[in-house]
């Protein structure tokens, strides 16, 4: 296989042929799987905090899922410099099996240690060396199309967040936790096993560069904004993910009723990455960024916050909040790439989702910490984490047009 020289030029990517969309199909069949568990963390913490660990609080419980989501950013870091310099192929094989693993062991757990170091550690881990190359493939392969492309790959994350809770909640009741957990095993070994064998690279890799951490973007005031402004969009997308189905519980939904909750969510979260996507590519990547934050922000402090156990209000919400938040998987790896070398993206990027990895990290036990102390008489009251969830946003979009400004000089009508 020949290999083209790293050309940033836009007339050198392919932006669409054959090779370029069986990438796409290949990244988005291996995202499915890494990142659908990740958008279901919301139903399996509800099922464990109600029963292999229901003498853990809330907080406790989510820590595991935390540490799913760290790794699984944070090891871009180190994920990111391997692709640049050797391609997705043997990280793709490696987190197929550890990701597999990961859920076999997930299904079997009895103790709160089995479940951390079984799926937060090493799903994290597994689900980062699967997902950052697939993510970051597209952009050797698309220039002009690249938001559009990357929003493609990217729903399937949402539709993974969709099918995994039904297959689970089918399952379960009568099957038991185990199957159902290796069920999605099962599946997750099938997708990113044609995720590995659809993935191909496109550029010449740099046999000379760096591949240990590299934190020398983070002295670029336009990188440094940017990472901030993705890190609490993330923030702000992973609170309802985890514990909207907990909420929805506490103010009189069902099981079931709560599982099609986030289903719901996910759902919508597919035209989420697919409209922006497009959007993005024809009036600027911040600048779609800024529009779809604020908007996450604004619903979450005004629905969700005055929502109660109004179930129109709830699922209004979930829909809403699904579609506007959903930009901020699809469009964040492709602001870094606006502003990066296409050869340097895998470094850029890993270097990027460290800060976002270990805010994300600490800010779900921070919101069941809220949570709790805001729980009374076993009644749980979740204004305070909700509050946190809107912050986060307009913090985020508050750094988005930072980032925008500096970026243009301030030209307001600019496209960026």
């Amino acid at each position: 296989m020949e290999y083209a020289s790293a050309d940033d030029s836009p007339a050198s990517f392919p932006d669409g042929g054959l090779h370029a969309w069986l990438v796409v199909l290949g990244s988005w069949c291996a995202i499915l799987p890494s990142f659908g568990l990740m958008n279901t963390t919301g139903v399996f913490a509800d099922w464990l905090a109600s029963n292999q660990l229901s003498e853990y609080s809330h907080s406790s419980v989510s820590w595991i899922f935390s540490v799913y989501i760290f790794f699984l950013l944070v090891g871009g870091v180190q994920i990111g410099p391997i692709f640049d310099r050797y391609g997705p192929k043997h990280l793709l094989i490696f987190g197929t099996l550890g990701l597999t693993a990961a859920v076999m062991v997930l299904s079997v757990s009895k103790e709160y240690y089995q479940f951390m170091l079984g799926f937060g550690v090493l799903g994290g881990i597994s689900a980062s060396m699967v997902f950052t190359p697939s993510v970051s493939i597209v952009n050797h392969w698309f220039y002009t199309a690249r938001a559009l492309a990357t929003g493609i790959v990217v729903t399937a994350g949402s539709i993974g967040g969709i099918i995994f809770p039904q297959i689970f909640n089918a399952l379960a009741p009568s099957a038991g936790f185990g199957w159902a957990i290796r069920t999605l095993g099962f599946i997750t070994l099938t997708l990113c096993s044609t995720g590995a064998l659809l993935q191909r690279s496109r550029l010449e890799h740099r046999k000379t560069s760096r591949w240990m951490i590299d934190l020398r973007p983070l002295c670029e005031p336009v990188f440094t904004l940017t990472t901030i402004g993705i890190m609490f969009a993330d923030i702000g997308a992973t609170i309802p993910l985890t514990y909207l189905t907990s909420y929805a519980r506490a103010n009189g939904m069902t099981i079931s009723q709560s599982y099609t909750l986030m289903s719901i969510l996910n759902g919508t979260s597919i035209l989420g990455r697919l409209i922006p996507g497009y959007a993005a590519d024809r009036y600027g990547r911040f600048n779609a960024m800024v529009v779809t934050t604020a908007v996450s922000g604004i619903l979450t402090l005004s629905l969700w916050l005055k929502a109660g156990s109004n179930r129109a209000a709830i699922i209004s919400y979930a829909a809403l909040f699904g579609f506007w938040s959903g930009s901020a998987i699809s469009l964040s790896p492709v602001c870094v790439a606006q502003i990066s070398e296409t050869e340097d993206f895998g470094k850029r990027y890993g270097t990027a989702y460290i800060v976002v990895g270990l805010g994300v990290l600490v800010s779900l036990p921070i919101a069941g910490e809220i949570l709790n102390a805001q729980t009374k008489d076993g009644v749980e009251h979740y204004q305070g984490l909700i509050v946190f969830c809107g912050l986060a946003y307009i913090a985020s979009a508050g750094l988005f047009v930072c980032a925008r400004g500096l970026g243009t000089r301030w030209a307001v009508r600019k496209k960026y």
